[in-house]
């Protein structure tokens, strides 16, 4: 994936979370949030066997292919290579992101998060081809999250020459708070999961982050 494709992905980033499915499948809300206009979907398992995740994931990827967006599995490198995902993305808890590229390849898109410019530049050092830059809101989906103010946000984008992707607590009623960082998208989890109109919240947020990013 050329690298200004890989930031066309990061404008709707929607990242899944099963603790929002309320008796539906997961297959059901991807595909409302791909049909709202995601632009990429990570499948994020933290409790799942590696063999059901491995399942999950081959119907998630299938799933994005058929409407062209590329398909990202958070953490587990071999879920995605067996599941042939377009990118793996990893933390600073997680694989070192030098060995992740060891292990994957330079065809897998290599995400990784940071939270200051030494991480940041550092990743990108070892083979990042985008960051994941947050917590830049307080958020729930994550407990351990740090908080990143959103100069920092803007010092990272500035720092490094690949895309960055905001990410933690972001939804329609703060992402316009968030022009002027430079990013190049925001990633969503509850902000789109857990609202009862998943394709109609992930359009209207696809819309706002359009915006947002061009001012």
């Amino acid at each position: 994936m050329r690298s200004d494709d890989v930031k066309k992905a990061m404008l709707m980033y929607a990242i899944t979370d099963r603790h929002w499915l309320a008796g539906r499948t997961l297959e059901h809300d991807v595909e409302e949030c791909l049909k709202g206009g995601a632009t990429m979907l990570q499948l994020r398992e933290k409790k799942l066997s590696a063999e059901d995740f491995l399942a999950e994931a081959l119907v998630i990827r299938k799933l994005c292919a058929k409407y062209g967006v590329p398909f990202a599995v958070d953490d587990n490198v071999e879920v995605a290579k067996a599941s042939h995902a377009d990118c793996i993305h990893v933390g600073q808890t997680d694989m070192e992101a030098g060995h992740v590229r060891e292990l994957v390849g330079d065809d897998m898109i290599l995400g990784v998060s940071a939270q200051t410019v030494e991480q940041a530049k550092l990743a990108v050092e070892r083979g990042a081809d985008y960051l994941g830059v947050g917590a830049v809101f307080a958020t729930s989906t994550k407990d351990d999250a740090d908080n990143v103010s959103h100069d920092t946000l803007r010092e990272i984008c500035d720092a490094v020459s690949v895309p960055v992707v905001a990410i933690g607590g972001i939804d329609e009623s703060n992402i316009s708070r968030l022009a002027g960082t430079h990013i190049d998208g925001v990633s969503i989890i509850s902000g789109i999961f857990s609202r009862p109109d998943i394709m109609g919240t992930t359009k209207r947020l696809r819309e706002l982050s359009e915006k947002m990013i061009s001012k």
